[in-house]
């Protein structure tokens, strides 16, 4: 019988290219024939918080109404925290604070949102910070936290450490390829524990990030990201099409075993089935 818990992982401004080059750990189980990795094109405008609404509701920006990082508001839609609970699943979040008030309270307030339990949230467990320097190895084992107490069906996790140092140095730079390299180790020391403990995983990002620490636009280096599943309900292969963002979220709902959104895409299939792809490292052009 398949699993039905996911985690879904949100690497915040981790561009395709350098994904592919310094995600050791992650193409080693897809090399293995163990994962899946696709290609997926974001959403724009590609930001952040625009973005986690897309990934979280599968619904676009223009009917969304989160159109900029300074929509401070909650969500219209439908999410994947929404759907979960609804079907009488648990949720939690380890993430960045603009998850909290997208999908629990805006504005977030230090003082009394940094930790939440309330099981009539659509989060109903979460730790969120809101410093975009907060440490990545810091945020996993804030995960591992909830997911060790409170065994939730679909856990979310959030990290900001490669968007911070890509805007600082930008998606070109020593330091942006560091910090991708360093989460793929933090990588490796929680998804072997999450797998074991019956979890799907899905890692993706929001965005991308260009050589000069822009994201935004509709450059390849701003819209494409990866994606890779941990999944037994997913025959192990590399994709060869890239993948439209929005159908993220329905294809979580459908790993999840729940009804996904009114407004999510039917999942294309087509994007996402094995059809024989090889397994050689691909590297960008």
């Amino acid at each position: 019988m398949p699993n039905k818990k996911v985690i879904m992982i949100t690497l915040d401004g981790c561009r395709y290219d350098i994904a592919i080059q310094q995600l050791g750990f992650l193409n080693h189980f897809v090399e293995k024939k163990l994962a899946s990795r696709f290609k997926v094109l974001s959403e724009t405008p590609s930001n952040s918080r625009p973005l986690y609404e897309v990934l979280l509701t599968g619904v676009p920006t223009y009917e969304n109404g989160i159109f900029t990082n300074y929509s401070v508001q909650r969500s219209k839609e439908q999410s994947i925290f929404s759907l979960a609970k609804e079907a009488g699943k648990t949720t939690a979040a380890a993430a960045y604070h603009w998850v909290s008030e997208l999908y629990n309270r805006a504005p977030f307030s230090m003082l009394e949102d940094r930790i939440q339990h309330d099981e009539t949230k659509n989060i109903q467990h979460g730790i969120f910070y809101s410093d975009d320097t907060y440490p990545d190895s810091h945020l996993f084992q804030d995960a591992h936290h909830l997911i060790a107490t409170y065994q939730p069906d679909f856990m979310y996790v959030h990290s900001m450490n490669i968007d911070d140092q890509g805007h600082k140095y930008t998606g070109n730079s020593i330091e942006y390829r560091r910090a991708v390299n360093r989460i793929d180790t933090i990588l490796g020391v929680y998804i072997p524990m999450w797998l074991q403990m019956g979890y799907q995983v899905v890692v993706t990002s929001d965005h991308g990030m260009d050589d000069f620490g822009n994201h935004g636009g509709t450059l390849p280096e701003h819209r494409e990201v990866p994606l890779f599943i941990f999944s037994d309900q997913l025959e192990p292969h590399i994709g060869s099409k890239e993948v439209a963002q929005l159908q993220l979220a329905p294809l979580v709902c459908y790993l999840l075993g729940i009804e996904k959104g009114e407004k999510m895409q039917e999942i294309d299939w087509q994007y996402l089935k094995n059809e024989g792809e090889s397994y050689e490292t691909q590297t960008m052009e």
